[in-house]
């Protein structure tokens, strides 16, 4: 087993500071570009990790220690965040992400102690019993895999673009 929680605690505090230093700033073309139809841009990316940090990371955390077994996690909507569309710009949207985001880390070093809650086990609604050490890994990663998506998408904006060279970029490839 790898994990380590001081270690998951370090991809997720550098998150929204990757994110802002990636985005901002950049012309719409960048962050509004998807991969088509039932996509997200890199905007849409961002109000889904806000709207996890409100209503997933954190409260299914504090409900596996305090109910345990005892009930389910609700469900998250993972699109949820495309039925509330806001005013604000992608800056202020990354802004509120680094915020949401600091607050939450603070509570979960608040919350855990390594040598006794990482075993405690939850309901997840599809999964069944999942573990503490399961949700927090799922955190990290769930941040690397929407990184990763965001450069995914940004690239392929250019893919017919490079011409040949497009055999040799592997984030092109199908």
């Amino acid at each position: 087993m790898n994990f380590r929680l001081d270690e998951a605690i370090e991809i997720l505090e550098r998150t929204p500071q990757s994110l802002e230093l990636f985005l901002s700033g950049l012309s719409a073309g960048w962050v509004q570009c998807n991969e088509g139809e039932g996509t997200w841009n890199a905007t849409e990316v961002i109000e889904h990790l806000i709207e996890g940090e409100r209503t997933n990371w954190i409260p299914r955390l504090e409900m596996i220690l305090q109910d345990g077994e005892s009930k389910p996690f609700p469900p998250f909507d993972r699109y949820s965040h495309l039925n509330e569309k806001t005013e604000k710009t992608l800056e202020e949207k990354l802004l509120e992400f680094k915020s949401v985001r600091t607050e939450n880390i603070s509570k979960l070093k608040q919350l855990i102690d390594p040598d006794q809650h990482l075993e405690l086990t939850g309901i997840h609604p599809a999964f069944g019993a999942v573990k503490v050490r399961e949700l927090i890994s799922t955190w990290a990663v769930h941040d690397l895999t929407h990184m990763a998506q965001i450069v995914r998408v940004m690239a392929k904006r250019y893919q017919t673009d490079v011409g040949p060279w497009e055999e040799y970029l592997g984030i092109l490839k199908k």
